[in-house]
């Protein structure tokens, strides 16, 4: 008789959310140089980047005061883009009363 493999969990959740993986998982996994050509071949087409959907962001270096920059990281997880729209905000009202 055949000895079973024991069932392993799902990578994936019902909503699609990756499980933490554990060092079984870990030792189950194939190398990548392992796969056939072919699988290679469209896994590497799948990390090709599309078409840059808005324009692109500048990095730019500004200098800040201390309690400014803390105040606006303090704001959590995207506040470089509230500064961005801030900063939108204000040349848009400057520009409106400059043009009176």
């Amino acid at each position: 008789m055949a000895k079973r493999k024991p069932s392993r969990k799902p990578l994936t959740d019902a909503d699609g959310e990756v499980r933490e993986l554990t060092a079984a998982d870990a030792a189950e996994a194939a190398s990548f140089s392992s796969l056939p050509a072919t699988e290679q071949e469209i896994l590497l087409s799948l990390r090709k980047r599309g078409r840059q959907k808005a324009p692109r962001k500048v990095p730019i270096s500004i200098r800040l005061s201390p309690d400014v920059a803390e105040g606006l990281r303090a704001t959590g997880e995207g506040w470089q883009r509230r500064a961005d729209d801030a900063l939108r905000s204000w040349l848009r009202r400057s520009k409106a009363a400059g043009a009176r």
